[in-house]
């Protein structure tokens, strides 16, 4: 028992001695030494003082900026719907060419304005896609359309709209891009025309 409590005071007389040491040293050394010491000790608080400021500044200019980040994504959801039931009533056969389609596309286009414009006052924008070259940080390819006429990896269509927020990427723009087609089914097609144009003129 007595070797346990012997063997449980040693940490404790350890960090007596240490203490004693380094309060015998700090008595050793000369007031230049000392002033020196207090004023990198000094120094080393306001640096790290001056980073906590800087990080806590930078948190909420981005909670300024980007607080509504979720809330501006989630809205994107309502301009999809609208869309989508614009294009579902254009395409109802029984509406089509009625006065009532007409009227209730009007009304869908002015919400579907006035949206995009609340969302641009609030400095969330489209993302330009059509014509321009496929950028992996804006756009998402979902397929590719054979376009002799654009470069390949040219948006052609585009599938959902994508927006910014600032400078950041709210949600990319699915699109579908050119590309070349195939020189096989080129050669396959003209052959096929030449064939037809041949039995023709046979023909007459």
């Amino acid at each position: 028992m007595e070797k346990e409590e012997n063997q449980n005071a040693q940490p404790e007389d350890n960090k007596e001695n240490k203490d004693e040491v380094n309060t015998s040293q700090n008595k050793d050394l000369k007031p230049e030494d000392k002033i020196k010491d207090l004023e990198d000790k000094l120094a080393r608080a306001y640096a790290e003082i001056e980073n906590q400021r800087r990080r806590f500044e930078k948190e909420k200019n981005e909670a300024f900026d980007y607080g509504g980040f979720s809330l501006a994504r989630e809205t994107l959801n309502l301009i999809d719907n609208l869309e989508r039931s614009k294009f579902a009533l254009e395409n109802d056969e029984k509406l089509k060419n009625s006065e009532t389609l007409k009227k209730t596309v009007e009304h869908l286009n002015i919400i579907q304005k006035d949206m995009l414009s609340i969302l641009k006052k609030n400095n969330i924008e489209e993302i330009k896609s059509i014509d321009q070259k496929l950028d992996p940080n804006l756009h998402q390819a979902m397929m590719e359309i054979e376009d002799n006429n654009k470069e390949p990896g040219t948006v052609v269509k585009e599938i959902q709209r994508g927006f910014m927020m600032k400078d950041r990427l709210l949600r990319p723009s699915l699109v579908a891009v050119s590309k070349k087609s195939d020189e096989k089914d080129e050669n396959l097609k003209q052959n096929q025309k030449s064939e037809e144009n041949q039995s023709k003129s046979n023909k007459n």
